[in-house]
């Protein structure tokens, strides 16, 4: 394991210089939209807090990071918040396969199409979409996360934003609850699933949805993908332990001990697994997680896209 101090101290360091935790300049980890067809103005706000697009980075540093834990050279992470936030960001960016980065590009694409299908009034502007700073509030760090929080509320406000579509639940729990806790100002926020409005006859089958832990116990939001599934004609096979009771994934424990987040993680494979079904995450960091550790897994937002065909 590694010292919890030394990963929040680096992962706060590049929020403060850059907004996000890998120290990379925002282009370059946000250009999905590039290659979709997304309204520019519209009633709400699509907010995807930049999770799915953090993704193929976070797969790639948590290669490296289960490689050097318990190792001697685990002690020099420390001295990484003293190198070039821009620099060290642009390399991990360059050492990042583009496979990767468009197998999640195109979850937010298949978000889009989903919103379009059920005529939601919603626009994206990539300069308002920033990332909420979940992680530094997960690892205990309230202080750079209250500060980070502050300056995404700002630059909503100052928009005129509202109302808020969210992809993820950890982007959906900070600006539900933690964001109007911690700063005093309140969205409107509503997953992207809750707004699915179309029926479909190309959905069949049984599935298992995994429930993550925002949406399972703390934003209690765990029945509405089950609803919409239903009514596209999917079923969802009852799961040991999920809803209020559903049991982590291991993330984001990686950026601490991947391998206590590997040991997390299969013991949550083997309790998916045991319906024989395929499995379905419905949150990005779950979706990494389980993967790594070997599930098939599938992404939500690429089932009910399939069905809105």
């Amino acid at each position: 394991m590694y010292n919890p101090k030394d990963i929040i101290d680096l992962i706060a360091g590049n929020v403060r210089k850059t907004r996000n935790p890998f120290g990379m300049p925002k282009p370059v980890v946000n250009n999905w939209w590039k290659k979709a067809t997304v309204p520019r103005e519209g009633d709400t706000l699509l907010f995807t807090g930049l999770m799915y697009q953090f993704m193929p980075y976070i797969e790639k540093s948590t290669h490296y990071l289960e490689r050097l834990e318990d190792t001697f050279l685990a002690r020099f992470i420390r001295f990484g918040k003293f190198a070039p936030k821009r620099l060290s960001g642009l390399g991990l960016a360059f050492m990042t396969s583009r496979k990767e980065k468009k197998k999640f590009n195109g979850m937010l694409q298949n978000i889009t199409k989903i919103l379009t299908k059920s005529n939601v009034d919603f626009y994206y502007n990539p300069k308002l979409d920033n990332y909420s700073g979940i992680l530094l509030y997960d690892l205990g760090d309230q202080e750079s996360f209250v500060e980070h929080a502050r300056y995404v509320v700002a630059k909503l406000k100052q928009a005129g934003v509202k109302k808020l579509i969210t992809v993820d639940p950890h982007t959906t729990y900070a600006m539900k609850v933690l964001f109007p806790k911690y700063t005093g100002e309140t969205f409107e926020v509503k997953t992207y699933f809750e707004l699915v409005n179309f029926k479909s006859s190309n959905g069949n089958g049984r599935v298992t949805l995994h429930d993550p832990c925002f949406y399972g116990r703390y934003l209690e939001l765990a029945d509405v993908p089950q609803k919409v599934l239903k009514g596209l004609g999917v079923e969802c096979v009852p799961v040991k332990n999920s809803g209020l009771f559903t049991n982590c994934c291991g993330g984001p424990a990686e950026s601490i001990s991947p391998k206590l987040s590997s040991e997390v993680a299969n013991r949550r494979i083997g309790e998916l697994e045991s319906t024989g079904e395929p499995i379905i995450a419905m949150c990005p960091i779950c979706f990494g997680n389980l993967k790594r550790a070997g599930a098939d897994v599938e992404d939500l937002s690429t089932l009910i896209a399939r069905c809105a065909e």
